[in-house]
């Protein structure tokens, strides 16, 4: 991979062009998440096929998948901070996509649980470097926006994800499902490429980029030396222990508890979950862009507020069997409970200076994702296997229910971290 280029070309882009990088980018986290959901709506039949307990199910979609992912995200982050980083997000999504289709063809648990690590290892080199990328497209005050259209990516990638998988499997089989959505990737990968150029790092900042950029030690010691970036880390992850711990689990859920088929679940999540959770993901951008320019502390806030609110609404949709009202119930606890995820990468970029932003991603992800999507879909599958004696069907119900309430410490994360940020950010733009 060849270094970034500082040419006059780049030194200035229109708003068209800005647009037109931030979508590709979008794309690509969609495919970030249609091969990562894939799995999830896929499990009843693959538990089936492979005679697989809940908490086989909770290691492959989630703890192991995301080891890998985030001890690999850093050292490829720590490049992305150096190199050319449109280079590296190209060659991470030919990898991912890749394995994605060798999914399809394993035999056993083991060779699709090595899949799925292959699949991590391409994911852990797309998100820091598209980050660091968006922040050197868009100044700091259009940040919130454009890191939450960026992050719409992961419902677009669930909706799309659901409902292919959904389809897809019903009618070809769970393996056939992996090789459709697949594919795609890798040919994206090289129009990607080709058409979007690397953005000058720090063009934004206030304070020169110098030519020596900090080493990942040098990296850490300023991250350590910052309260509110692990407030953020911490919050972001427990909203996530939910996010991927219960949505993990929710098409089982649906498909065990409300009597739906695979293809109801992938077409009704797709709208109740992607559409939404699209809402959702916006929404807190825009928020806290709005608010946030008077008082920063309100890009945390209003995440901590919104989350709030979504805790009957989850509750309610885990406890009731009336399906029709269960489903717009979680529609809007999945608005309310999305509000977070671009407003937190905002602020972790705005603690730090230019040159350390693909690498603060890459330890937000770390925090986010061990937290979330390590420990998130393990605990609910670990906690569902230990109650279905004594609860019988209702395990997985009442071990999602747990999974809830464990993550409304995040809430007071948010929120001590939304007190803490004004003084951290006016140490780093000193």
């Amino acid at each position: 991979m060849s270094s970034p280029q500082a040419s006059t070309d780049t030194a200035d882009y229109s708003a068209g062009y800005k647009r037109f990088a931030l979508v590709m980018l979008t794309i690509v986290y969609a495919f970030n998440f249609i091969d990562r959901q894939i799995l999830v709506i896929l499990q009843e039949p693959i538990k089936a096929d492979m005679g697989l307990s809940d908490a086989q199910l909770g290691l492959l979609s989630g703890f192991t998948f995301a080891l890998v992912y985030v001890i690999a995200g850093i050292p490829i982050a720590y490049y992305a901070d150096r190199g050319n980083r449109r280079n590296i997000v190209a060659l991470s999504l030919t990898v991912w996509s890749g394995m994605t289709a060798i999914s399809g063809f394993a035999q056993s648990y083991s060779q699709l649980l090595l899949a799925r690590v292959g699949v991590g290892l391409g994911e852990a080199g797309g998100s820091p470097p598209a980050h660091s990328m968006i922040s050197d497209y868009y100044p700091p005050e259009q940040r919130g926006r454009a890191l939450s259209f960026y992050s719409m990516g992961v419902y677009i990638g669930v909706l799309l994800g659901f409902l292919l998988g959904g389809v897809i499997a019903d009618a070809f089989g769970w393996r056939m499902a992996f090789v459709v959505v697949g594919l795609p990737g890798v040919v994206f990968a090289v129009f990607l490429r080709f058409t979007v150029k690397e953005p000058i790092r720090g063009r934004w900042d206030n304070k020169a980029v110098k030519e020596d950029t900090p080493t990942l030690s040098q990296t850490l010691q300023k991250l350590k030396q910052t309260p509110s970036f692990w407030y953020i880390a911490v919050g972001a992850g427990m909203m996530s222990f939910v996010g991927y711990g219960n949505g993990n689990f929710f098409p089982s859920f649906l498909v065990r508890n409300h009597d739906m088929s695979l293809a109801q679940v992938g077409i009704t999540l797709a709208l109740v979950s992607g559409v939404t959770g699209m809402i959702g993901t916006f929404l807190g951008g825009y928020l806290g862009d709005r608010f946030g320019a008077k008082d920063v502390r309100w890009y945390l806030w209003i995440p901590a507020i919104g989350g709030l609110i979504s805790v009957p609404f989850g509750f309610y949709v885990l406890l009731s069997d009336n399906t029709p009202v269960v489903l717009g119930m979680q529609a809007i606890s999945v608005v309310l409970g999305t509000l977070y995820l671009g407003p937190c990468i905002a602020m972790s970029h705005l603690l730090v200076p230019s040159s350390m932003r693909a690498l603060a991603s890459a330890v937000l992800f770390f925090v986010l994702n061990m937290i979330g999507l390590g420990l998130g879909p393990f605990f609910t599958g670990v906690m569902s296997d230990v109650l279905q004696p004594s609860y019988g069907d209702n395990s997985l119900r009442y071990a999602m229910v747990i999974t809830a309430i464990i993550g409304i410490f995040g809430l007071l994360s948010l929120y001590l971290g939304g007190k803490r940020l004004p003084v951290d950010v006016k140490q780093n733009t000193a």
